[in-house]
């Protein structure tokens, strides 16, 4: 086995990725799986929800929301608690309080329960991917990061595409009570595949972050201001956001006065870090790291083009082309068909020449890939579309875990837990506004095609004898909609360009 010099790196010849990090990668992947799924998997289900609960959507959107407002909350003390108990033990715990809420959300008996487990749900699953992702930074070392990160982005690109396959057959020929059950032998495994294989793979890291006898790194009193204000900020965020995205635009007393309030919570908590420091829930000091900020900002871009173009990408499926949910997320497949073939060749070159020299070429390739539903109309070839979506999650792929890498490239290794936090925080904002903004624009864009007063056209409420008459003019919606995406995709260039291009682990 290599061995490890004072700051944890491997020697610069040794690019094996041994089983001190497939071991630990094993255990991650079967984690993320499970909760990355579910962040997709039940969107196809809500009319379903709505139907058999007696509720309507306007109640039944909590069960996406709840989640994501417990995401949004328990993501900036994961890094806290990392540090004061242990990754191994917070992941453990992390997954067992998602599969206790998935079982408890199989077995809702009506729509406040179900939102009620959906929440804790969620504040399981939001700690399972900083964590996940702090377990691996610190089981591979600056000079490998790059292979495994790519290794973890394979869940977080499949996910958005298998889940609403997976959903809509388990709501189709299953029952919706299944979404939820899925989780509990898949969950059931990761826990026993953490107890079993995290202890032994992880002892060998544990020299250079000061852990005591239980895997815990010293950590002091939670920052309990800090985490109120940051993570109520983001909970008022993203709901004002998720809010924007349904009602059909950002303009309103409703959506405005929960995204002020969230960005004047999160503003005083980036000012309370300031003056807190390293002692912060999470230090904003870490934005005094170029390359950090740099990848942050590409993260956050990266973000808001993949969640936007997957919201889009299913919908244009189903709303124009009439298809079922399942059929649409069958076609969404060879997006991570091409992302799982490029994340592994990205994560070597990333290793090897540096994120600031992959990521260009990924990006040129999502920027090809998306061009074409610039370009859909109402019989644009399958064949020609699922070839530009093949060719696009080849971008994502060389694009989103690169990046995700260079964020490490030149951070200690006691700093990682709370890095992890900060850039989880970073993409889910920019995922949450990607998504609002394109929905308000493809409701925008419809209306305007089809001639209808503003606010009274929804995607889901078209009927279907007026979709069939109006796919042409959907169409062109969708198309217009797809160049603010091709625009976001683009924009990634800018920071992207202040990326290392130099090896990981290198000095640069």
């Amino acid at each position: 086995m290599a061995t490890e010099n004072s700051h944890g790196a491997h020697p610069p010849g040794d690019d094996r990725l041994g089983r001190d990090v497939w071991i630990p990668a094993m255990v991650v992947v079967a984690g993320l799986i499970m909760a990355i799924l579910d962040t997709t998997i039940v969107n196809v289900a809500l009319d379903t929800l709505g139907r058999d609960l007696d509720t309507p959507l306007a109640t039944v959107q909590w069960v996406t929301t709840g989640y994501l407002l417990a995401l949004a909350v328990v993501i900036p003390v994961s890094g806290w608690s990392m540090d004061r108990f242990g990754a191994r033990r917070v992941w453990m715990a992390s997954i067992a309080l998602f599969v206790c809420g998935s079982a408890l959300a199989g077995l809702a008996w009506n729509i406040t329960a179900l939102i009620v487990f959906r929440i804790l749900q969620g504040m399981g699953g939001g700690m399972l991917q900083p964590v996940g992702q702090a377990i691996l930074v610190r089981a591979a070392g600056p000079h490998r990061i790059g292979r495994v990160m790519s290794v973890i982005g394979v869940p977080m690109l499949l996910g958005p595409v298998l889940g609403p396959v997976l959903g809509g057959w388990l709501v189709q020929d299953v029952g919706w009570r299944w979404i939820f059950y899925v989780n509990v032998p898949i969950g059931a495994a990761a826990l026993l595949l953490a107890w079993r294989l995290l202890p032994r793979a992880a002892a060998a890291r544990r020299a250079g972050d000061a852990a005591g006898p239980g895997g815990a790194a010293p950590a002091g009193r939670l920052d309990v201001r800090g985490a109120v204000l940051l993570s109520v900020g983001l909970a008022l965020l993203v709901y004002g956001l998720s809010t924007a995205g349904r009602s059909g635009g950002f303009i309103g007393w409703d959506t405005d006065s929960w995204i002020a309030a969230g960005l004047v919570l999160i503003t005083a908590f980036c000012l309370h870090s300031v003056r807190k420091g390293p002692d912060a829930v999470i230090d904003v000091g870490l934005y005094g790291d170029r390359t950090f900020t740099a990848a942050s900002i590409t993260g956050f871009v990266i973000g808001m083009a993949l969640f936007g173009g997957m919201l889009l990408l299913p919908l244009y499926y189903q709303v124009v082309r009439g298809e079922g949910a399942l059929t649409a997320g069958l076609l969404l497949a060879p997006q991570g068909l091409g992302a799982a073939m490029a994340m592994p060749v990205a994560g070597r070159l990333t290793d090897r020449l540096g994120a600031g020299r992959v990521v260009p070429v990924g990006l040129t390739l999502a920027l090809l890939g998306t061009f074409a539903y610039t370009q859909v109309t109402a019989d644009t070839p399958y064949a020609l579309l699922g070839g530009a979506l093949f060719v696009r999650g080849m971008g994502l792929g060389a694009t989103m875990m690169p990046t995700t890498a260079a964020a490490y490239a030149t951070l200690s290794r006691a700093v990682v837990p709370r890095a992890t936090s900060a850039l989880t925080i970073v993409r889910q904002i920019g995922g949450s506004f990607g998504s609002a903004l394109l929905a308000v624009i493809l409701s925008q864009r419809i209306q305007a095609e089809l001639h209808t007063p503003g606010g009274t056209t929804r995607v889901g409420s078209i009927p279907p004898a007026l979709r069939e008459r109006a796919a042409p003019l959907l169409a062109t919606a969708f198309a217009q909609t797809f160049w603010v995406a091709f625009a976001l995709t683009a924009l990634v260039f800018l920071p992207a360009l202040l990326l290392p291009r130099h090896p990981s682990g290198a000095a640069g």
